[in-house]
């Protein structure tokens, strides 16, 4: 479980700061609230992506353990 908790952690980390600045970028450009509206999308959207990835990547897993 510990393991499972961390990879969560890490895994929705770095899509969520990924695709919030992305997305971000894409819907202002570089401008002088770049960052502050990122951080506020990040900041929302870190915990939901780890509470998802966490509650449906056992599933996930076994759909794609049908890929070997």
């Amino acid at each position: 479980m510990k393991q499972r908790i961390a990879f969560t952690l890490m895994m929705s980390f770095v899509l969520s700061v990924l695709m919030t600045c992305w997305i971000t970028f894409i819907n202002l450009g570089v401008t002088d609230e770049f960052f502050s509206r990122w951080l506020k999308a990040w900041l929302l959207a870190w915990p939901a992506a780890f509470v998802i990835a966490f509650v449906t990547g056992p599933t996930i897993q076994k759909w794609s353990m049908r890929f070997k």
